[in-house]
């Protein structure tokens, strides 16, 4: 899923900010993973806090956020194709 969400919001960077939380681990793995994974387009952070915030059982997960309220939500890796119509919808939500 990260490697699909890094290179899908090279395309959305003016319009929609992403953030990976990563959790379950400790921070130099992690670290050494989101850095293998990710690009400066998408920052990420180690935050345990997170799951629980947003009812997330496990990885990959998703959350989308439009003007503080959640719009959509979905478990597992999704393609390139459903990723984009998913943003597509978020953004048509908070314009």
């Amino acid at each position: 899923e990260l490697p699909v969400v890094d290179e899908v919001s090279a395309d959305y960077q003016d319009e929609v900010a992403f953030l990976a939380v990563a959790g379950k681990s400790d921070l130099p793995p992690t670290a050494d993973v989101a850095g293998r994974l990710l690009t400066d387009n998408v920052p990420w952070g180690l935050d345990d806090s997170i799951w629980d915030l947003y009812g997330v059982p496990g990885q990959p997960a998703t959350v989308l956020i439009a003007q503080g309220v959640i719009v959509d939500m979905w478990f597992g890796a999704q393609s390139d194709e459903f990723l984009r119509e998913r943003i597509d919808n978020l953004i048509t939500l908070g314009a």
